[in-house]
């Protein structure tokens, strides 16, 4: 074995063993950067495989129709109406949590405000509440404070039941059997014109 072949294998010895060591210093002196720079590189594969994937995509939140309709705004109260049962009626669309507009829109649709109309089934009132919904409500027809107060009370009522002005409507109209019948507004022209005129579309 020549000198020069002994020196190096003692240096091949001396690097193996002090290998370790130095791997030792460069892990605990480099360790955050090193996973930090890993971590980065780990985040952007996975942000572009998540991007690209539509099995890895969280569900998109659908908004329902009912949903959207019951919040679609009301066009305003455009009657002539300007006696003292309109502040009446505001005062019971507030209190039973409606849009005012559109209790003063139906009505003036169901009665023309006046207090005595007394409709060819025997709806009564401002509102046209039939006798026995009058009675369900606890509610005197012939009063107009009373009247328009059931009236905003059912109209809450269905509103409660099917999530959406437009079948709430429906059925303070054709009554909440046929909208449930029919699963929507009823296939009834006077229904349909009914809550065609009041919302305004």
């Amino acid at each position: 074995m020549t000198p020069g072949f002994r020196a190096a294998v003692a240096a091949a010895l001396c690097l193996a063993c002090g290998t370790p060591a130095l791997a030792d210093r460069v892990s605990s002196s480099s360790a955050p950067a090193l996973f930090g720079s890993q971590l980065r590189v780990l985040d952007g594969r996975a942000a572009s495989q998540y991007a690209s994937s539509d099995r890895l995509q969280p569900p998109r939140a659908e908004v329902p129709e009912a949903l959207r309709a019951a919040a679609a705004p009301v066009p305003a109260f455009r009657g002539r109406y300007a006696g003292p049962y309109l502040d009446l009626a505001r005062q019971a669309a507030r209190r039973h949590r409606i849009p005012e507009e559109l209790f003063l829109r139906l009505v003036q649709q169901e009665s023309g405000w006046n207090a005595r109309a007394v409709s060819k089934v025997g709806a009564l009132g401002l509102a046209q509440l039939m006798p026995g919904t009058a009675r369900q409500l606890r509610v005197d027809p012939h009063d107009p404070v009373q009247n328009l107060d059931g009236g905003a009370s059912y109209l809450r009522m269905q509103f409660d039941r099917f999530k959406d002005w437009r079948l709430a409507l429906a059925a303070y109209n054709a009554g909440p059997g046929a909208v449930t019948k029919y699963g929507g507004i009823p296939p009834y022209a006077e229904t349909r014109h009914y809550v065609k005129v009041i919302l305004g579309n």
